[in-house]
């Protein structure tokens, strides 16, 4: 078969496509932190799948686990029945991740993405509390789906939905209006006085880190302050951990550092280890009141990933991941910190933490850069209502010298943008 992509791509795909815009090329195979396209030419990955490949591309264990399953002519499409897969998968999530940080949750399998966990997690809300409204944040993203939209903060993706997006409620995040404003102080006193007009609502949603809205990033402060609110206002609190989860942060969860504990904890993207789709949520035991299919899904029951995934828990069982996490984390938050001095006239600020961070840069910069960067050799993609924040998302498994080979190239990308030497500076 003749390969003639451009033809057929503008021939038989919808122009809502985006990401093969950025990076015009076609991709044949992938391992570790390396992408080869039809010529062979390689590229290194600092997108990861949008956070769904924090253990890179086919990671041997995973793939093995997977044959394996296929070998053995597991079970692959199950709905809700209960297969070896599932058990394997509940009584390692258990051990590895629930037990060690005193989460006593219950596991729900909504449909296999992350948009699909989040609305799940909402329905729930509503249901236990009789409560309609869902206050979401500034800049949040949560999904495509109409009740995720009305939860996120992007106009372009609001608009998209083409119908009025009444269910949840925008309020200012950490820093939204700067340091002067206590943004939970704010929602505090609409909450309290029944004069604001505010509805009561059965949940806040909030992620840690605003991955695709900015890396914008709530401190543990605020955190904590944001659970004890929905405590004394009897809210319950829905953690989407969806991209900044799975160690993508440092820690498996991403509030570990800020000592609290969600009522709802939403997961997808990285849960699998391997990319294929595949969601949960978790959630308190008194929360657990749906009744037999009153939410459920056709592909909930995703074998080939349970089956990856227990293999992928099996990485948090020691701190061995965590620590090579937090070290890689240095490194980049060194290097961005770099170019924030180096070029304070097109660099605004370092975002985000672990391995989930970027750069602010003056407008058209970024996107600049990112296609640059894949000139040379790099994937990387950029984030931000204004496409404003260059965003690094490497696999959490890359090699050191990897990882400062990419950065080197997005250094040079940014210079070549800016008009400088790399080498140089200002």
């Amino acid at each position: 078969m003749t390969i003639k992509t451009p033809e057929t791509i503008e021939r038989l795909e919808s122009e809502v496509r985006a990401y093969c815009r950025v990076w015009p090329a076609t991709f044949a195979s992938a391992r570790g932190s390396h992408i080869w396209d039809v010529d062979g030419n390689d590229y290194l990955d600092f997108f990861s799948g949008a956070g769904a490949l924090n253990y890179g591309h086919n990671d041997p264990d995973m793939k093995a686990a997977l044959l394996d399953h296929l070998d053995g002519d597991g079970i692959v499409h199950s709905l809700d029945t209960t297969t070896v897969a599932k058990l394997r998968f509940l009584e390692k999530f258990d051990e590895v991740i629930l037990k060690p940080r005193g989460l006593d949750h219950k596991i729900m399998f909504p449909g296999p993405t992350g948009t699909n966990a989040v609305e799940a997690a909402m329905k729930l809300a509503r249901k236990f509390t009789g409560r309609e409204q869902v206050v979401g944040f500034t800049n949040a993203f949560h999904g495509m789906t109409i009740g995720s939209l009305a939860v996120s903060g992007n106009e372009a993706k609001r608009l998209g939905a083409g119908i009025a997006l009444t269910s949840g409620t925008s309020m200012p995040y950490d820093g939204y209006f700067g340091e002067g404003v206590d943004t939970i102080e704010y929602l505090d006193a609409l909450l309290t006085d029944t004069g604001s007009g505010f509805e009561k609502p059965a949940a806040v949603i909030v992620e840690t880190v605003q991955a695709e809205g900015g890396l914008n990033t709530a401190s543990n402060e605020w955190l904590r302050r944001l659970r004890e609110l929905c405590d004394r206002h009897d809210l319950l609190m829905i953690l989407d951990d969806i991209q900044a989860g799975c160690g993508r942060t440092g820690k498996f969860f991403s509030f570990e550092d800020a000592g609290i504990k969600p009522d709802i904890i939403t997961l997808s993207k990285s849960l699998s280890g391997f990319g294929l789709p595949f969601a949960i949520i978790t959630l308190r035991r008194d929360l657990d009141v749906f009744d037999p299919g009153e939410h459920n899904a056709t592909f909930r029951g995703h074998n080939l990933a349970l089956a990856t995934a227990t293999e992928a828990l099996r990485r948090w069982e020691d701190t061995e991941l965590e620590e090579a996490v937090a070290r890689n984390a240095e490194i980049i938050a060194e290097t961005l910190d770099s170019l924030v001095e180096r070029f304070p006239d097109h660099v605004l600020e370092r975002r985000g933490r672990g391995m989930l961070q970027g750069i602010e840069c003056v407008e058209g910069i970024a996107p600049a850069t990112a296609k640059k960067a894949f000139e040379f050799g790099l994937i990387i993609e950029t984030a931000g209502p204004s496409d404003e924040v260059l965003k690094l998302l490497p696999a959490l498994t890359i090699s050191e010298e990897e990882l400062v080979e990419g950065l080197s190239m997005m250094e040079k990308a940014l210079a070549s943008v800016i008009g400088v030497d790399s080498a140089a500076g200002v």
